[in-house]
């Protein structure tokens, strides 16, 4: 994530998310500590925003590259 934050939050989503809508977007959040927002892709501005400090966030990329949260087929 960029360390430049703004009050207005620029989401991004994977390249992989395509024109489909049915990803996860997040963004640096402007608030009093700097934190990353995700959100559901197909409800936009109507989406809740999950809030996540950046050392929480740091953690989740870690597990989720690990493999820790991949369902078993």
């Amino acid at each position: 994530m960029s360390s430049i934050v703004t009050s207005v939050p620029t989401w991004r989503r994977s390249a992989y998310c395509g024109a489909s809508n049915t990803c996860v977007e997040v963004a640096t959040l402007a608030v009093a500590e700097p934190s990353i927002g995700a959100r559901d892709a197909k409800h936009g501005t109507q989406s809740p925003v999950l809030t996540f400090s950046r050392t929480e966030w740091r953690s989740f990329v870690e597990r989720t590259k690990k493999g820790v949260y991949d369902l078993e087929v």
